[in-house]
């Protein structure tokens, strides 16, 4: 059943006494949550460091885009179940949103005086806004085990479970498009941060392998550190045109954002064949890594002998703090291989976020396959964003699912 414009308003309306915020900032929000936000490709990102942009095209676009991003994930944290809104880390999380957005909208009313002191004090803002938002991921999940502690049986109520997983699903991927865009103004026009061989927060030369091998030695080094023993990795690049020079594959990327993938992969991979190997570490199976480049897309294979996951927990492997790993101890120094639940849901985010996708194939008793597909040109990457509309809040009313952008398509349930 669709929704109207008025069961619309009616619904906000009787979920706004959950929300602390100001009514002259609620105005504010319900202003800019009216406006979609500008979907971006990684060929106009570039475009915006080679294409002589000045700082105040940039400043004049961000100071609006960015309060409409926070204004339509900021309506959807009134749709929250109660209990979990009213834990003190959503709060606080809540409150972290509020105050970015405020910070940032002083700049969308400065638009006919830019001076650079103005200019300055923005990217002051955004530096202090992506700060701010750093522990947004952590923050949360600690909200959701505060829930879990003080009413265990509403955490595994089926429909609250799916409002929380669509609900981070969109927070974390808003984020992701929020922290780009700031990121990238300020390392093309505050030179902070600033990397030789990218335009801003973007390599158009991303060497594929490179970034895997780095990723494998961190992974590698980590799972040393916790078992005294890792297995090897194998790598093979392949292109359907047979052209690559130097066996390197390259492509437009943020480098962050495929090391944060890749590195995820290997380390659940690592951790999977020392455990499933732990009687007989000496003669580990290496992992193999095929880098592929296609017509249309790249595609990074990382196989492992680890054993597979069975389809019951496959299902459930995208889900926000499921974990086939028992959680880390919170006093424990040395950075966890596995427990928290965030790595693999995050890093589908990440890589959907251009417009690709991360999925495993898994053969119970054996190994695990788990690819990574991203698109080779940079006119296909487009941000994947959410958008607060009567499809969202359906969401959160409706017990029935209503298909949209942020579903995990796995085709595991009905079997």
């Amino acid at each position: 059943m669709r929704l109207s414009l008025c069961h619309l308003s009616k619904a906000i309306l009787r979920r706004s006494s959950s929300l602390a915020m100001r009514s002259s900032t609620a105005e504010d929000v319900d202003k800019f949550a009216q406006y979609h936000p500008t979907v971006l490709t990684l060929k106009r990102l570039i475009d915006f460091g080679i294409e002589n942009t000045s700082t105040d095209d940039s400043f004049l676009f961000l100071s609006k885009e960015i309060p409409v991003r926070l204004a339509n994930i900021m309506k959807e944290f009134s749709f929250l179940p109660d209990k979990l809104l009213s834990m003190p880390s959503v709060q606080l999380v809540g409150q972290w949103y509020e105050q970015s957005f405020q910070d940032v909208l002083q700049f969308n009313e400065r638009h006919s005086n830019i001076s650079e002191d103005v200019l300055n004090k923005f990217n002051e803002t955004l530096d202090l806004l992506q700060k701010r938002h750093s522990t947004v991921v952590e923050t949360m999940a600690e909200g959701i085990l505060e829930m879990k502690r003080e009413h265990n049986e509403y955490a595994d109520d089926g429909h609250t479970a799916s409002c929380i997983q669509y609900f981070l699903d969109r927070l974390y991927a808003n984020r992701i498009g929020i922290e780009v865009l700031a990121k990238h103004h300020l390392m093309l026009f505050a030179k902070m941060g600033k990397d030789e061989h990218c335009i801003g927060a973007i390599d158009p030369e991303c060497d594929v392998m490179s970034i895997a091998e780095d990723a494998y030695e961190s992974a590698r080094v980590l799972c040393d550190q916790y078992y005294s023993a890792a297995p090897e990795c194998e790598f093979e690049c392949h292109s359907f045109s047979n052209s690559l020079i130097d066996n390197r594959i390259s492509l437009t990327y943020i480098p962050c954002h495929l090391y944060h993938m890749i590195f995820e992969l290997m380390k659940n991979a690592l951790r999977a064949v020392v455990e499933h190997h732990r009687h007989h570490t000496s003669g580990l199976p290496p992992l193999k890594v095929l880098i592929c480049q296609g017509h249309k897309d790249i595609t990074i294979k990382i196989s492992d002998h680890g054993g597979g996951i069975c389809r019951s927990q496959l299902v459930k492997i995208f889900n926000y703090l499921y974990s086939t790993a028992p959680r880390p101890d919170d006093a424990q120094t040395m950075a966890p291989m596995a427990g928290f639940g965030y790595g693999l849901p995050l890093s589908k985010l990440y890589a959907r976020y251009f417009n690709g996708d991360l999925w495993l194939n898994s053969i119970d008793g054996f190994g695990t396959d788990a690819m990574i597909c991203l698109k080779l040109l940079p006119t296909d990457a487009s941000e994947l964003l959410p958008v607060f509309n009567r499809t969202a809040l359906s969401k959160y009313t409706q017990a029935e699912r209503v298909a949209d952008w942020s579903d995990q398509i796995s085709g595991l349930e009905n079997r």
